[in-house]
């Protein structure tokens, strides 16, 4: 993690410079460039969320077995929700693909 986090600026300054790569096709490098971030920034986002969420759930179940049934159908039902956020992202970037 402290490596990635040290790459990051020169990450950031090698995008900053490329983006003239894209001017010559008319803005589509730049629409492909965003359906790709925003299906990599929901999809981590979304993992991160369901990662917390079946913590906090199993966490809920070993504290008290017994109210694993009233734990579960929340959990599953938050974790579909979360995920749909994902899908969603998904469509949006499927549609900026059909725009290229």
């Amino acid at each position: 993690m402290k490596n990635a986090l040290k790459l990051l600026p020169a990450a950031l300054v090698l995008l900053t410079f490329a983006t003239p790569a894209f001017a010559q096709d008319g803005g589509k490098g730049d629409i492909a460039m965003a359906a790709g971030l925003a299906i990599g920034v929901a999809a981590a986002g979304g993992a991160l969320g369901q990662g917390k969420a079946a913590a906090a759930a199993l966490d809920g179940i070993a504290r008290n077995p017994q109210a694993s049934g009233k734990l579960f159908t929340p959990m599953i039902i938050g974790l579909a929700l979360i995920e749909s956020l994902v899908i969603y992202a998904l469509v949006i970037a499927f549609q900026l693909v059909g725009k290229v």
